[in-house]
Protein backbone atom coordinates (compact mmCIF):
# COMPACT_ATOMS: atom_id res chain seq x y z
CA UNK A 1 0.00 0.00 0.00
CA UNK A 2 2.68 2.24 0.80
CA UNK A 3 4.54 2.11 -2.14
CA UNK A 4 1.84 2.44 -4.31
CA UNK A 5 0.72 5.66 -2.33
CA UNK A 6 4.07 7.19 -2.49
CA UNK A 7 4.25 7.53 -6.30
CA UNK A 8 0.54 9.07 -6.47
CA UNK A 9 1.67 11.61 -3.75
CA UNK A 10 4.75 12.25 -5.74
CA UNK A 11 2.82 12.61 -9.20
CA UNK A 12 0.34 14.76 -7.65
CA UNK A 13 2.85 17.35 -6.07
CA UNK A 14 4.50 17.06 -9.48
CA UNK A 15 1.35 17.90 -11.72
CA UNK A 16 0.53 21.07 -8.88
CA UNK A 17 4.28 22.65 -9.79
CA UNK A 18 3.27 22.34 -13.34
CA UNK A 19 1.28 25.45 -13.73
CA UNK A 20 4.42 27.08 -11.19
CA UNK A 21 7.26 26.21 -13.56
CA UNK A 22 5.43 27.31 -16.66
CA UNK A 23 5.00 30.23 -14.90
CA UNK A 24 8.50 30.59 -14.16
CA UNK A 25 9.56 29.40 -17.85
CA UNK A 26 7.82 32.09 -19.54
CA UNK A 27 8.84 34.49 -17.21
CA UNK A 28 12.38 33.98 -18.55
CA UNK A 29 11.60 33.99 -22.45
CA UNK A 30 9.30 36.43 -21.94
CA UNK A 31 11.44 39.79 -22.65
CA UNK A 32 12.91 38.17 -25.24
CA UNK A 33 10.21 37.02 -26.91
CA UNK A 34 8.66 40.67 -26.73
CA UNK A 35 11.77 42.04 -27.88
CA UNK A 36 11.44 39.45 -31.11
CA UNK A 37 7.79 39.74 -31.91
CA UNK A 38 8.37 43.72 -31.54
CA UNK A 39 10.51 43.25 -34.18
CA UNK A 40 9.10 41.29 -36.46
CA UNK A 41 6.07 43.38 -36.39
CA UNK A 42 8.29 46.31 -37.47
CA UNK A 43 9.11 44.71 -40.64
CA UNK A 44 5.33 42.60 -41.42
CA UNK A 45 2.94 45.60 -40.50
CA UNK A 46 5.11 48.56 -42.17
CA UNK A 47 1.85 50.60 -42.89
CA UNK A 48 0.60 49.93 -38.91
CA UNK A 49 3.46 51.71 -36.77
CA UNK A 50 1.00 53.94 -35.41
CA UNK A 51 -1.15 51.56 -34.07
CA UNK A 52 1.80 50.05 -33.14
CA UNK A 53 3.27 52.38 -31.33
CA UNK A 54 -0.12 53.56 -29.51
CA UNK A 55 0.21 49.85 -28.56
CA UNK A 56 3.83 50.36 -27.01
CA UNK A 57 3.21 53.10 -24.79
CA UNK A 58 -0.17 51.76 -23.32
CA UNK A 59 1.29 48.44 -22.37
CA UNK A 60 4.48 50.70 -20.23
CA UNK A 61 0.62 52.33 -18.87
CA UNK A 62 -0.62 49.49 -18.24
CA UNK A 63 2.22 47.32 -16.69
CA UNK A 64 1.94 49.98 -13.97
CA UNK A 65 -1.60 49.53 -12.92
CA UNK A 66 -0.28 45.42 -12.83
CA UNK A 67 2.03 46.39 -10.15
CA UNK A 68 -0.60 47.87 -7.78
CA UNK A 69 -3.35 45.79 -8.80
CA UNK A 70 -1.67 42.57 -9.28
CA UNK A 71 1.15 42.95 -7.08
CA UNK A 72 0.18 44.95 -4.42
CA UNK A 73 -3.61 44.44 -4.24
CA UNK A 74 -4.18 48.36 -4.53
CA UNK A 75 -7.69 49.09 -6.43
CA UNK A 76 -7.48 52.06 -8.43
CA UNK A 77 -9.31 53.59 -11.29
CA UNK A 78 -7.10 56.72 -11.40
CA UNK A 79 -3.94 55.51 -12.88
CA UNK A 80 -4.34 58.12 -15.59
CA UNK A 81 -3.90 60.59 -13.01
CA UNK A 82 0.10 60.08 -13.47
CA UNK A 83 -0.15 59.08 -16.71
CA UNK A 84 -1.72 62.43 -17.58
CA UNK A 85 0.51 63.94 -15.17
CA UNK A 86 3.98 62.42 -16.89
CA UNK A 87 2.55 63.20 -20.39
CA UNK A 88 2.34 67.49 -19.75
CA UNK A 89 5.10 67.60 -17.63
CA UNK A 90 7.31 66.20 -20.55
CA UNK A 91 5.12 68.04 -23.04
CA UNK A 92 5.44 71.35 -21.33
CA UNK A 93 9.50 70.73 -20.97
CA UNK A 94 9.65 70.03 -24.68
CA UNK A 95 7.66 73.01 -25.45
CA UNK A 96 9.79 75.48 -23.33
CA UNK A 97 13.33 74.14 -22.42
CA UNK A 98 14.53 70.75 -23.31
CA UNK A 99 13.23 68.81 -26.18
CA UNK A 100 15.62 65.42 -25.82
CA UNK A 101 13.58 62.93 -26.03
CA UNK A 102 15.14 60.86 -22.72
CA UNK A 103 15.02 64.33 -20.76
CA UNK A 104 11.19 63.93 -21.53
CA UNK A 105 11.15 60.13 -20.09
CA UNK A 106 12.83 61.25 -16.88
CA UNK A 107 10.51 64.92 -16.28
CA UNK A 108 7.59 62.52 -17.11
CA UNK A 109 8.68 59.70 -14.82
CA UNK A 110 9.51 61.96 -11.93
CA UNK A 111 6.01 63.88 -12.16
CA UNK A 112 4.01 60.88 -12.18
CA UNK A 113 6.03 59.37 -9.41
CA UNK A 114 5.70 62.68 -6.89
CA UNK A 115 2.13 62.86 -8.22
CA UNK A 116 1.84 59.56 -6.72
CA UNK A 117 3.92 59.45 -3.87
CA UNK A 118 1.66 62.57 -2.54
CA UNK A 119 -1.66 61.34 -3.42
CA UNK A 120 -0.69 57.70 -2.17
CA UNK A 121 0.14 58.80 1.42
CA UNK A 122 -3.17 60.83 1.59
CA UNK A 123 -5.01 58.17 -0.20
CA UNK A 124 -3.76 54.58 0.88
CA UNK A 125 -5.09 54.25 4.39
CA UNK A 126 -8.62 53.35 2.61
CA UNK A 127 -9.97 50.26 1.80
CA UNK A 128 -12.47 48.90 -0.62
CA UNK A 129 -15.16 50.96 -2.62
CA UNK A 130 -13.33 53.97 -0.40
CA UNK A 131 -10.04 53.95 -1.88
CA UNK A 132 -11.97 53.38 -5.71
CA UNK A 133 -13.84 56.31 -5.26
CA UNK A 134 -10.52 58.15 -3.98
CA UNK A 135 -8.44 57.15 -7.17
CA UNK A 136 -10.95 58.09 -9.25
CA UNK A 137 -11.10 62.26 -7.21
CA UNK A 138 -7.50 62.06 -7.73
CA UNK A 139 -7.47 61.68 -11.98
CA UNK A 140 -10.64 64.53 -11.89
CA UNK A 141 -8.86 66.95 -9.71
CA UNK A 142 -5.82 66.55 -11.76
CA UNK A 143 -7.73 66.75 -15.21
CA UNK A 144 -9.54 69.86 -14.19
CA UNK A 145 -6.04 71.51 -13.08
CA UNK A 146 -4.81 70.38 -16.29
CA UNK A 147 -7.98 72.20 -18.10
CA UNK A 148 -7.80 75.27 -15.95
CA UNK A 149 -3.76 75.96 -16.54
CA UNK A 150 -4.26 76.91 -20.08
CA UNK A 151 -1.57 79.25 -20.55
CA UNK A 152 1.03 75.79 -19.70
CA UNK A 153 -1.38 72.66 -20.90
CA UNK A 154 -3.55 74.05 -23.74
CA UNK A 155 -6.56 73.22 -21.90
CA UNK A 156 -9.14 71.89 -23.89
CA UNK A 157 -7.35 72.18 -27.23
CA UNK A 158 -4.68 70.26 -25.86
CA UNK A 159 -0.88 70.90 -25.55
CA UNK A 160 0.76 70.54 -29.12
CA UNK A 161 3.98 72.22 -30.73
CA UNK A 162 5.70 68.95 -29.39
CA UNK A 163 9.08 68.40 -31.26
CA UNK A 164 11.57 66.26 -29.95
CA UNK A 165 14.93 66.25 -31.05
CA UNK A 166 16.54 62.89 -32.57
CA UNK A 167 17.11 60.41 -30.43
CA UNK A 168 20.86 60.08 -29.41
CA UNK A 169 21.25 63.23 -31.64
CA UNK A 170 20.65 60.24 -34.96
CA UNK A 171 17.29 59.24 -35.30
CA UNK A 172 15.03 61.54 -36.44
CA UNK A 173 10.88 61.31 -36.12
CA UNK A 174 9.83 60.58 -38.94
CA UNK A 175 6.04 60.86 -40.32
CA UNK A 176 5.98 57.39 -40.95
CA UNK A 177 6.61 56.33 -37.31
CA UNK A 178 9.97 53.74 -37.62
CA UNK A 179 11.49 56.02 -34.63
CA UNK A 180 8.56 56.93 -32.74
CA UNK A 181 8.19 52.80 -33.22
CA UNK A 182 11.26 51.34 -32.14
CA UNK A 183 11.82 53.95 -29.47
CA UNK A 184 8.67 52.76 -27.78
CA UNK A 185 9.83 49.18 -28.00
CA UNK A 186 12.88 49.58 -26.24
CA UNK A 187 11.16 51.47 -23.66
CA UNK A 188 8.52 48.91 -23.40
CA UNK A 189 11.45 46.11 -23.25
CA UNK A 190 13.28 48.72 -20.28
CA UNK A 191 10.25 49.02 -18.79
CA UNK A 192 9.86 45.12 -18.61
CA UNK A 193 13.23 44.34 -17.22
CA UNK A 194 13.06 46.83 -14.47
CA UNK A 195 9.51 45.68 -13.46
CA UNK A 196 10.93 42.04 -13.53
CA UNK A 197 13.10 43.47 -11.68
CA UNK A 198 11.38 45.09 -9.12
CA UNK A 199 8.76 42.20 -8.29
CA UNK A 200 11.36 39.61 -7.64
CA UNK A 201 12.97 42.15 -5.21
CA UNK A 202 12.67 41.59 -1.40
CA UNK A 203 10.77 45.00 -1.76
CA UNK A 204 8.43 43.53 -4.71
CA UNK A 205 7.98 40.41 -2.32
CA UNK A 206 7.08 42.25 0.49
CA UNK A 207 4.32 44.17 -1.86
CA UNK A 208 3.34 40.46 -2.31
CA UNK A 209 2.98 39.64 1.21
CA UNK A 210 0.83 42.65 2.29
CA UNK A 211 -1.59 41.60 -0.67
CA UNK A 212 -2.09 38.36 0.94
CA UNK A 213 -1.73 38.87 4.30
CA UNK A 214 -0.80 42.66 5.79
CA UNK A 215 -1.49 41.21 9.17
CA UNK A 216 1.52 39.01 8.70
CA UNK A 217 3.39 41.41 7.67
CA UNK A 218 2.29 44.03 10.48
CA UNK A 219 3.46 41.48 12.97
CA UNK A 220 7.20 40.71 11.59
CA UNK A 221 7.45 44.11 11.95
CA UNK A 222 6.37 45.76 8.67
CA UNK A 223 4.03 48.68 7.50
CA UNK A 224 1.96 47.78 5.19
CA UNK A 225 1.15 50.74 4.17
CA UNK A 226 4.68 52.23 3.68
CA UNK A 227 5.13 49.68 1.00
CA UNK A 228 1.96 49.83 -0.48
CA UNK A 229 2.67 54.28 -0.61
CA UNK A 230 6.12 53.20 -2.32
CA UNK A 231 4.67 50.79 -4.42
CA UNK A 232 2.06 53.23 -5.93
CA UNK A 233 4.91 55.40 -6.46
CA UNK A 234 7.20 52.94 -8.12
CA UNK A 235 3.95 52.23 -10.45
CA UNK A 236 3.09 56.41 -10.74
CA UNK A 237 6.87 56.44 -12.49
CA UNK A 238 6.45 53.76 -15.16
CA UNK A 239 3.37 55.63 -15.93
CA UNK A 240 4.47 59.05 -15.91
CA UNK A 241 7.46 57.48 -18.37
CA UNK A 242 4.10 55.91 -20.16
CA UNK A 243 2.53 59.38 -20.59
CA UNK A 244 6.20 61.05 -21.67
CA UNK A 245 6.53 57.98 -24.38
CA UNK A 246 3.52 59.07 -25.72
CA UNK A 247 3.76 62.80 -25.90
CA UNK A 248 7.28 62.21 -27.39
CA UNK A 249 5.72 59.49 -30.37
CA UNK A 250 2.67 61.46 -30.83
CA UNK A 251 3.63 65.24 -30.22
CA UNK A 252 0.61 66.16 -28.61
CA UNK A 253 -1.49 66.07 -24.87
CA UNK A 254 -5.22 65.61 -24.51
CA UNK A 255 -7.12 65.94 -21.73
CA UNK A 256 -8.57 62.69 -22.31
CA UNK A 257 -4.74 61.50 -21.31
CA UNK A 258 -6.05 62.14 -17.27
CA UNK A 259 -9.81 60.76 -17.49
CA UNK A 260 -11.61 57.98 -16.38
CA UNK A 261 -12.10 55.73 -19.12
CA UNK A 262 -8.29 55.69 -19.95
CA UNK A 263 -7.77 54.71 -16.57
CA UNK A 264 -10.94 52.02 -16.90
CA UNK A 265 -9.59 50.48 -20.23
CA UNK A 266 -6.56 50.38 -18.75
CA UNK A 267 -8.07 47.86 -16.38
CA UNK A 268 -9.73 46.26 -19.21
CA UNK A 269 -6.52 45.81 -20.98
CA UNK A 270 -4.87 44.28 -17.70
CA UNK A 271 -7.71 41.66 -17.08
CA UNK A 272 -8.07 40.73 -20.31
CA UNK A 273 -4.04 39.65 -20.57
CA UNK A 274 -4.10 38.54 -16.99
CA UNK A 275 -3.01 40.45 -13.79
CA UNK A 276 -0.34 40.02 -11.39
CA UNK A 277 1.93 38.72 -14.55
CA UNK A 278 3.79 41.49 -15.60
CA UNK A 279 3.70 40.17 -19.71
CA UNK A 280 -0.46 39.82 -19.42
CA UNK A 281 -0.21 43.45 -19.63
CA UNK A 282 1.51 43.67 -22.99
CA UNK A 283 -0.35 40.98 -23.83
CA UNK A 284 -3.54 42.36 -23.14
CA UNK A 285 -3.04 45.81 -24.48
CA UNK A 286 -1.83 44.04 -27.85
CA UNK A 287 -5.18 42.13 -27.89
CA UNK A 288 -7.93 44.72 -26.98
CA UNK A 289 -6.27 47.38 -29.03
CA UNK A 290 -5.51 45.17 -32.20
CA UNK A 291 -9.38 43.90 -32.03
CA UNK A 292 -10.62 47.45 -31.43
CA UNK A 293 -8.49 48.86 -34.45
CA UNK A 294 -10.08 45.54 -36.85
CA UNK A 295 -13.54 45.97 -35.48
CA UNK A 296 -14.18 49.48 -35.76
CA UNK A 297 -12.24 49.34 -39.24
CA UNK A 298 -14.55 46.74 -40.48
CA UNK A 299 -17.87 48.21 -38.68
CA UNK A 300 -17.56 51.59 -37.35
CA UNK A 301 -21.32 51.38 -36.00
CA UNK A 302 -21.51 48.23 -34.06
CA UNK A 303 -17.84 47.29 -33.33
CA UNK A 304 -18.40 48.02 -29.31
CA UNK A 305 -20.55 45.28 -29.08
CA UNK A 306 -17.96 42.45 -30.49
CA UNK A 307 -16.01 43.83 -27.83
CA UNK A 308 -18.17 43.34 -25.03
CA UNK A 309 -18.84 39.73 -26.70
CA UNK A 310 -14.75 39.16 -26.75
CA UNK A 311 -14.28 39.98 -23.38
CA UNK A 312 -17.05 38.54 -21.56
CA UNK A 313 -15.52 35.14 -23.73
CA UNK A 314 -12.51 35.82 -22.08
CA UNK A 315 -13.74 36.29 -18.60
CA UNK A 316 -15.76 32.97 -18.68
CA UNK A 317 -13.62 30.47 -20.41
CA UNK A 318 -10.03 31.78 -19.58
CA UNK A 319 -10.36 33.58 -16.05
CA UNK A 320 -6.62 33.73 -15.62
CA UNK A 321 -6.70 36.03 -18.79
CA UNK A 322 -4.62 34.86 -22.26
CA UNK A 323 -1.51 34.70 -20.62
CA UNK A 324 -2.71 31.62 -18.59
CA UNK A 325 -3.47 29.89 -21.86
CA UNK A 326 0.31 29.85 -22.43
CA UNK A 327 0.85 28.82 -18.63
CA UNK A 328 -1.47 25.89 -19.62
CA UNK A 329 0.48 24.42 -22.62
CA UNK A 330 3.74 25.02 -21.21
CA UNK A 331 2.15 22.75 -17.61
CA UNK A 332 0.99 19.91 -20.37
CA UNK A 333 3.94 19.82 -21.85
CA UNK A 334 6.31 19.17 -19.21
CA UNK A 335 3.58 16.68 -17.55
CA UNK A 336 3.92 14.74 -21.03
CA UNK A 337 7.74 15.07 -20.35
CA UNK A 338 7.23 13.99 -17.10
CA UNK A 339 4.95 10.84 -17.76
CA UNK A 340 7.26 10.15 -20.58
Amino acid sequence: MTSVAEPDGKAGAMTRRLPLAARRELDWIGIPLIAAVGLAAYWLLPDDLALLTRIAASALFVLSLDLVLGYGGIATLGQAAMFGTGAYAAGILAVNWNNDPFAMLAVGGLAGGLIALATGALILHARGLTLLMLTIAVAQIVQEVANKARDWTGGSDGLSGIDPAPVLGMFRFDMFGHTSYLFALAVLVVGLAVARRIVRSPFGLACRGVKEDPLRISAIGGSPKSYLVALYAVAGVFAGVAGALTAVTSGIVGLDSTGFSWSAEALVMLVLGGTGRLYGAVIGTAAFMGVHHILAANDPYHWMAFIGLFLIGIVLFLPGGIVSVAERLGGLRRGKEGGA
